[in-house]
This record gives structure tokens, C-alpha cells and sequence, in this order.
């Protein structure tokens, strides 16, 4: 506990707003108590954001929950849409699709994996996919929707889901949560950041307006510019774009056309490739793209080639780099956000990460002298982190037989990273798929990717092998049947909605 020689933090200012900002303000006025720590939020609303639709990934309901907040009145607030998983075109072959789903395929048997069973299935039935026995998949599929049932014996245990929503409304939704809890809001640009001589600690920001404002610990959340953690204490980036070498997005919403998707949709380009997020009232489309291999006038064309509506005003363009700070926290200052670091959206890990950067930090909650022991295990675990989900994206681009452009022969051909390097070996060889010191990708995730992708295993685990066809095809239909006919009896994904949490006629005009 703090005493008089470990003093206790009282000032805590966060230097932006957007998502990073009002979910890191959220997040901690809602464990910090407003007498005893002052919390501040600087931003200026001459910086604009992208918003053109957020996907997220399971784990966004959890910070959610913690926070108290009611998932229908979240959705109301954000054009929030339910996504059961991620449909992927044109990744391993051109014309190949698959679907990367929330939640389990089957069910394991005998504490052997369930795709080991499938295996020997498919040897009898070559034409199965395993998407086919993952309920998410199935669902999204028909394009329907039904909550979770805790009941482990029910079918829909196996659900799992994140949701599609407008990050704009997102931050003011959470701008409005964090207010109401005594979190300052200071409009201004940062004009000058002193530091301590001695110690090199930021000790206030001085803003346009005149005014300054002084703390104890400073979050940088003010995107690729790093104002904070790079221009004033002069944090390094380390550099991931051989692995992932795109480094520009063109983004615009459209307008909504069609059957309203529970799953977001990534299609593979010429050189990078496009998503798809709807929402309730309008789709955010993005085209992400290496620019040395293609222009941004012809990036913009295939991306306004592919809308299912008519654009919503111009595209923007997005620079950005992939890989993260050498420290994520420095002195007395944190990069949340794309100020700490960044990787494509590929599989809807952004806020994700920004979720781990504020969940890390409360877990490691510091006095103010800021030990360094602290700060240092701070670092190594969102660095594992950042380096866990950046292996999973690489398998996206190195795991693809097209040859049909530059770009994909690169990716094809590049080396990897030695620790994806031995995952992909092991599952070629033996089918074998591990869960490392609390990784976000499970099981299911790695193996959807690589069958996806059309990597398989070289033989069926041994003890499967011995295992009679027809039982495991007897279990193996009635897992489908099950799925099946729990998603005959759900309603479409719109309908949902309209009865759950509908934004009405004025949703999406932000």
C-alpha cells in the first residue's frame, strides 16, 4: 500500500481522445475514485477520425461488462451489429472463401482435438468442410443470429460472438460514461511538454488555449504521431513492414444494400487486400495496400469498384506503419493505441490491443515513483502480446499459393519469424496446434486459418487413426444436425436486432 515513501499517483492525463483515449479514460474512472485521483482528458476536436465501422473480437465484451455497460443501449449508441466470425476470399487460391468463426468447431472427444476427428471424417467424405460443425460459422452463413445459452449442454453454448459499431460513437458514448464518472474533458492542442531535468518525467502540457495541465502519469494516445512517447522522451519504433509490408488504407462507408451480415468480410487484392464491416445503417469499407506495388488512384478504384452501395463522400487516406514502440511505457508516460503500436486490422485486433495496454496497466497499477521493475514487465508482456497476434496475421500472407502478382509472390516466399516458423511446421506434420502463455488466438482460430489456407497435416493423430469411421461419422453428423437445427430456429441477424437493440431512423448520421 502507499505511504509516505512510496507516494500514491493524484494527477493522471491523457494526452487524445478517439478510441484509445475515451476507453483508457473510461476504463479508469470507473476503478479510481474522482476525490482521490484527477483524471484529465486533452483533445482537440481539430483532429479528426476515420470511423467508417469497427470490428471487434470477443474479448470487447468483457471491457464492456466490467465497465457496467448495457450491451443494448452500447448498441443503440453505435450502429452495433453482431459479428460471429471473419469470411476470408481469395487468400489461399483466387476463388478459394473460408470462414474463420467465434467459438469452437465440434466438440473434442476423448481430450483429443476435434479437428483430429474431423480429419479422419474427411477421408470418408472429402467434400466436408470444418466450418460446417462450428455453430458461429453455420449461423452467420444463414445470415442469423441468437444469443448465447450458458447451459453447457445446449448446442448454443458454443456461440460466441463480437460485434461491428462506428468507433466515433464509440468514444463519444464513452466520452459521456467517463464524464458522468469525473473525468475532465480540456479542449486544446498541445503546444509544449516539459519534462523534469533530472528524471526526464513529463511533469505538464502546455496547450494553445494558454492554459497548461499538469500530472503524475500521462497516456499517450494521440495516434501515429506519438506526441508524448516519441517526440518528447524519443521511443524508437521497431519496424515489422518485411513481414507485413502494407502501409497504407483508403477508407469510406457506403451505403447499406442487401442482407445486413452477422461477420465481417477480408478479401485478398492485387497487392493487399479489402474489408467489409457492416453496420446498422451504412458498411465501412477499407482497402488496405503495400504502396510501392500499387498507386493510391488505383487502390481507390478497386475499392470503390467493390462497395455494395453508393460511397458516403471521398476516401480517406491512411499511412501507417506495422510493428510497435520499443517500450510501450517510458519514464511516466504509456502509448495506448497506435501511438504504442500497430498492425493491420486483419483480424479485427485493434482495440484489442488497446484493451491489454489499459487491462496490463491497471493489473500493474503503479505508486508514483514509477518503479522500474514495474514498467518492465509492463513492456515484456505487451510485446508478447503485439509479437502473438502479429504471428497470426504473417500466417494470412505466407500461408497463400497465389503467384499472381508481386505482392503475394513476397509474402509467399518471405522468411518468417522462427516462432511461427515451428508452428506451421508442427501442424504440417502432425496436426498439432498449441495455446502459448495465454495467447489470444485458441485453437480453433490457428486451425481455420491453415485449413483455410490449404495447409494439412501429413497424417491424422495415431490414436484417431485407430478409431472406427463409422462411429466418428455418427457423432460427427449429429453434431451437424444439431447445429443445423439450431440455426433453422433463430431469427435473421436484422430482425435481431430490430427487437434487441435498433438504432432507429437517425442512426449512423454522425
Amino acid at each position: 500500500m502507499a505511504d509516505a515513501q512510496t507516494p500514491a499517483i493524484k494527477q493522471i492525463v491523457i494526452v487524445g481522445g478517439g478510441s484509445a483515449g475515451w476507453m483508457t479514460a473510461a476504463a479508469l474512472s470507473s476503478l479510481l475514485s474522482s476525490s482521490a485521483v484527477r483524471i484529465s482528458l486533452v483533445e482537440s476536436e481539430q483532429i479528426g477520425t476515420v470511423g467508417v465501422g469497427e470490428a471487434t473480437i470477443p474479448d470487447i465484451i468483457n471491457f464492456n461488462a466490467i465497465l457496467g455497460i448495457s450491451e443494448a443501449e452500447f448498441l443503440k449508441a453505435t450502429n452495433g451489429t453482431f459479428k460471429l466470425g471473419i469470411q476470408f476470399k481469395n487468400w489461399g487460391r483466387l476463388g478459394d472463401s473460408y470462414f474463420h468463426p467465434f467459438g469452437p468447431h465440434g466438440v473434442d472427444m476423448q481430450g483429443i482435438d476435434f479437428h483430429q476427428f474431423w480429419a479422419r471424417f474427411r477421408e470418408q467424405y472429402p467434400n466436408s468442410e470444418i466450418e460446417d460443425f462450428s455453430l458461429s460459422a453455420t449461423a452467420a452463413k444463414a445470415g442469423r443470429f441468437a444469443m448465447p445459452d450458458p447451459n453447457p449442454r445446449s448446442v448454443l453454448s458454443q456461440l460466441r460472438y463480437a460485434y461491428h459499431f462506428d468507433a466515433t460513437a464509440y468514444a463519444l458514448f464513452l466520452r459521456r460514461y467517463a464524464e458522468q464518472r469525473g473525468v475532465r474533458r480540456i479542449e486544446g492542442k498541445v503546444t509544449e511538454v516539459h519534462q523534469e531535468a533530472e528524471t526526464g518525467h513529463i511533469t505538464r502540457i502546455d496547450l494553445e488555449t494558454g492554459a497548461c495541465v499538469e500530472g503524475d502519469l500521462f497516456f499517450d494516445c494521440t495516434g501515429f504521431r506519438g506526441l508524448l512517447i516519441e517526440k518528447t522522451l524519443g521511443v524508437q519504433h521497431k519496424d515489422w513492414s518485411h513481414w507485413l509490408p502494407c502501409d497504407t488504407a483508403q477508407a469510406v462507408a457506403c451505403e447499406r444494400a442487401g442482407d445486413l451480415l452477422p461477420y465481417t468480410i477480408s478479401t485478398a487484392k492485387t497487392a493487399g487486400w479489402q474489408w467489409r464491416i457492416p453496420t446498422q445503417h451504412r458498411t465501412g469499407n477499407g482497402h488496405i495496400y503495400a504502396s510501392d506495388l500499387m498507386s493510391d488512384d488505383e487502390a481507390i478504384e478497386s475499392l470503390l469498384a467493390d462497395l455494395d452501395g453508393p460511397a458516403l463522400g471521398e476516401p480517406r487516406k491512411i499511412k501507417f506503419r506495422t510493428g510497435h514502440r520499443q517500450k510501450f511505457w517510458d519514464k511516466n508516460c504509456v502509448a495506448i493505441g497506435l501511438s504504442g503500436g500497430f498492425l493491420e486490422p486483419l483480424e479485427s485486433t485493434s482495440l484489442f490491443l488497446i484493451q491489454e495496454g489499459i487491462s496490463k496497466f491497471v493489473a500493474l497499477y503503479p505508486t508514483a515513483d514509477m518503479p522500474d521493475v514495474v514498467r518492465d514487465e509492463y513492456n515484456r508482456q505487451l510485446t508478447q502480446k503485439f509479437e502473438q497476434v502479429r504471428d497470426f496475421i504473417i500466417l494470412h500472407y505466407k500461408a497463400t499459393e497465389r503467384d499472381d502478382s508481386p505482392f503475394w509472390t513476397y509474402t509467399r516466399t518471405m522468411d518468417i519469424p522462427d516462432s511461427l516458423k515451428s508452428r506451421m511446421a508442427l501442424f504440417q506434420e502432425a496436426g498439432r496446434v498449441f495455446r502459448y502463455e495465454d495467447e489470444l488466438f485458441s485453437k480453433p482460430s490457428w486451425i481455420a486459418v491453415f485449413l483455410g489456407q490449404n495447409i494439412w497435416p501429413k497424417s491424422v493423430d495415431p490414436i484417431v487413426s485407430t478409431v472406427d469411421r463409422p462411429g466418428i461419422a455418427r457423432s460427427l453428423m449429429s453434431m451437424k444436425s444439431a447445429m443445423d437445427g439450431a440455426v433453422s430456429k433463430m431469427r435473421t441477424h436484422e430482425d435481431f436486432l430490430k427487437h434487441y437493440a435498433w438504432a432507429g431512423s437517425a442512426a449512423g448520421q454522425n
